[in-house]
């Protein structure tokens, strides 16, 4: 295989994922065997030396090897957010599911833990003061307000949360509260309409209702 080819390969290409049981073989693109030494090694430093990536790791490794199969994903964070001793819990939602952080918000205090909910249209600035065309408001001819992740992470750095879970977030939006926000954060609700937030549905339906996904475009 010539060499410039093989550097394009990655994870996707694979078909062992040897990587998770080592009881097949690698492929000769495999990113484990042709990943350079000290650089797999500093990462698990990191997972053995690191006191807050240590945690976060094991954490998380220990919650998928007690519940797998066994939890919602609202149970997983709030199992989470115990384990690695989160007392407030942070809420980053989209205007169009605060009905759905209302209701999390009631389950996370059932379960003894406290929270601080900040939905994406604080501020209030309208769209067109940062350069969105009227034409490309949802709603022509009015004030629309514009998300702003950027002050739902800095809200949620001012009150000290431990844990921030996004409840919904626009595609982008996610990234820059994920970039601004000071405690870590874990996903609840990933905002698809389409599918009644089940992006997944798109992949798996991509043969037949979904045959745009994977229509090539020039």
């Amino acid at each position: 295989m010539e060499k410039e080819k093989m550097e394009s390969l990655s994870c996707c290409d694979c078909g062992t994922a040897n990587c998770f049981h080592q009881d097949s073989n690698f492929p000769s693109f495999c990113l484990t065997t042709n990943t350079r030494q000290e650089l797999i090694d500093e990462c698990t430093d990191l997972y053995k030396g690191d006191d807050i990536v240590a945690k976060l790791a094991k954490t998380a490794a220990e919650i998928e090897g007690i519940y797998y199969g066994k939890l919602t994903r609202a149970e997983e964070i709030i199992a989470f957010a115990k384990r690695i001793g989160a007392r407030k819990i942070g809420i980053a939602t989209c205007v169009g599911l605060h009905n759905e952080a209302k209701l999390f918000s009631k389950i996370l205090k059932a379960k003894g833990l406290e929270c601080y909910c900040v939905i994406c249209k604080v501020g209030s600035v309208d769209k067109t003061e940062i350069g969105i065309p009227n034409e490309l408001k949802l709603q022509k001819d009015c004030v629309e307000g514009l998300c702003n992740p950027v002050l739902q992470a800095k809200l949620l750095n001012e009150a000290k949360t431990d844990l921030n879970v996004i409840i919904g977030l626009c595609v982008g939006h996610d990234s820059l509260f994920i970039k601004y926000s000071e405690a870590i954060v874990t996903n609840l609700i990933t905002k698809d309409r389409i599918t009644g937030h089940n992006p997944a549905a798109a992949l798996y339906t991509s043969n037949f209702y979904y045959k745009r996904l994977l229509s090539e475009e020039e």
